[in-house]
């Protein structure tokens, strides 16, 4: 049977924005967003059956956001524009999986900011936002200067943290690259207390497969749903 802290995950946004993230949040006591410059994520509590419409003054005309899990009724000025089926998937053991090549990893700062926004949005574009890396830690690695990989911490509450942002330039891909800053992150969780945990496409297998390599495990499927404003 799986304990409160591990049901949390069943709607990570909001357990997010009213634990560690609370700081980030606007809205009311029964619907939250991520300040727009942080993360165009928003939350409802589910228990509670408050309406969407409640957020209306914190969303702007035209804005495009994603929430995640269950779908509560949208407001009539809200459209739903696509939805991405995910695997949760949780960190059960770490693998003492070998390294092709260890390389320098650096912890990103303010001044990275323009190079992971440019990163990240070149390779998986509409999740990061300029104010993302104020989230948690970021690790990037940089080759002849230029930042080729990096990865995250994105939504985090009470017991767990989600990596995010794990993102390859395609000219890097295939050295190993991502699974040693995944080793860097998981392994600071590990020594806070912390599990790791991981949104990725149920489509993207083999992302799947590296990160049951590592030692991760699909908990549930949940649904990031894209929605504008109109």
């Amino acid at each position: 049977m799986e304990t409160t802290a591990e049901q949390s995950l069943d709607n990570p946004a909001w357990s997010a924005l009213t634990t560690v993230q609370a700081p980030l949040a606007e809205g009311t006591d029964h619907c939250k967003r991520y300040r727009q410059e942080i993360l165009s994520f928003i939350a409802c509590d589910h228990a509670a059956g408050h309406s969407l419409d409640e957020l209306q003054p914190w969303i702007h005309e035209g804005e495009s956001f994603y929430l995640i899990g269950a779908l509560p009724p949208l407001p009539a000025n809200w459209q739903l524009v696509h939805e991405l089926p995910c695997a949760q998937m949780v960190l059960q053991d770490m693998a003492d999986v070998p390294v092709k090549t260890p390389v320098d990893i650096s912890v990103m700062t303010a001044a990275d900011g323009a190079d992971m926004y440019d990163l990240v949005n070149r390779v998986q574009p509409g999740y990061f936002n300029p104010g993302t890396p104020l989230l948690g830690t970021y690790y990037g690695i940089r080759q002849e200067g230029r930042l080729v990989a990096m990865a995250g911490e994105r939504m985090r509450m009470k017991g767990f943290s989600e990596l995010s942002a794990i993102v390859t330039d395609p000219a890097y891909t295939g050295r190993g690259l991502a699974q040693q800053l995944i080793t860097r992150l998981c392994r600071q969780h590990a020594g806070e207390g912390i599990t790791s945990m991981l949104h990725v496409s149920v489509a993207n297998e083999r992302a799947i497969r590296l990160y049951e390599h590592m030692g991760f495990a699909t908990r549930r499927e949940i649904v990031f749903r894209k929605i504008t404003r109109r």
